[in-house]
């Protein structure tokens, strides 16, 4: 049974699966990172994890490994001070290859995340289109004529860390006014906690300390047409709409595809963005983007990474039966 080998490493766990062509993950676990040891003994206690599988299975016929991690440049292979892991910058592809002999691909979690939708879920079939994950942060993968847009140093598609406001709210990277400080999961209740300032309604927020409100919160308080929560929910869909259609006049994709933690809002969520959208396109691109939720209903971090090293190794002619 011919396999690859799908790994999704987060500043907590570490999730790997073993999948086969048609996306199918026969295994799978996960483990704790250890973000404060180096990359190299997380490397060996995945090849031994892998390992113990291979000597369960004889069957199984390891191929290649594909691995989504935070600020992996998909030329080198090397992780750059990964935010909440302790590596520094290490050549995590090459310490994978010297361990298990096989090719790997790597690169971060939100492009892994487009080729998963590209082989296994929302955009079989696609050729142009974007994925949007939304949860802590916004990150997202770009894909133009089946391929995906690395640029040339590896780091294309920050769509999360576009400015949409010079005087806007501070960010982790040291700018101000990303559009990942406004949609995300931590975005929205910034807005909710200002607009909680701003507005006179009543609502349930205004008893609750700043420091505990939550997205998923604002979700259920919004189905119960909290007014805060509504406007918070709308700001945000606003925001997302606006730079969908800035993105599509330069690309022209057939689909944004959202997936993550605050993509469960869908009913809040999708229909409002892609009015804001249709608004801001001109007109000889309304009305022919689709806005989808993913269709990796399970393990979607494994089956992204996963997806690379499949769709990798068959543009290098290295996908042989």
């Amino acid at each position: 049974m011919d396999l690859v080998i799908g790994i999704d490493i987060g500043g907590t766990n570490t999730a790997l699966g073993a999948v086969n062509r048609e996306g199918h993950v026969v295994k799978e676990t996960s483990l704790p990172t250890n973000a404060d040891k180096k990359a190299d003994i997380l490397c060996r206690e995945l090849f031994h994890v892998c390992s113990g599988w291979i000597n369960e299975n004889p069957d199984w016929h390891l191929k290649g490994i594909g691995v989504g991690a935070p600020n992996a440049n998909f030329y080198t292979g090397w992780v750059s001070n990964p935010p909440n892991l302790k590596w520094g910058t290490v050549n995590l592809a090459g310490m994978l290859n010297d361990l298990f002999n096989l090719p790997v691909y790597i690169t971060n979690d939100a492009n892994a995340s487009a080729l998963g939708e590209m082989l296994f879920g929302s955009a079989r079939g696609m050729k142009d289109f974007i994925v949007i994950t939304l949860g802590t942060g916004l990150g997202s993968g770009v894909v133009v004529d089946g391929k995906l847009v690395y640029g040339h140093n590896g780091f294309a598609g920050e769509l999360g860390h576009n400015c949409i406001d010079f005087h806007g709210r501070h960010c982790a990277c040291g700018n101000r006014g990303c559009l990942e400080t406004y949609v995300s999961a931590t975005g929205i209740v910034r807005s909710a906690i200002e607009l909680l300032g701003k507005r006179i309604h009543p609502s349930p927020l205004r008893s609750i300390p700043a420091n505990d409100i939550t997205a998923e919160m604002l979700y259920n308080l919004a189905l119960e047409n909290d007014p805060i929560a509504m406007e918070a929910f709308d700001y945000t869909a606003h925001l997302l709409g606006v730079s969908c259609a800035n993105v599509a006049m330069l690309t022209a994709p057939e689909a944004y595809i959202i997936t993550g933690g605050l993509a469960r809002a869908e009913s809040l969520f999708f229909q409002k963005t892609k009015q804001y959208m249709e608004h801001y396109l001109l007109e000889n691109f309304r009305n022919q983007i689709q806005i989808l939720p993913s269709g990796l209903q399970e393990n979607p971090a494994i089956l992204g990474a996963a997806a690379l090293a499949w769709n990798e190794m068959k543009a290098n002619g290295e996908d042989k039966d």
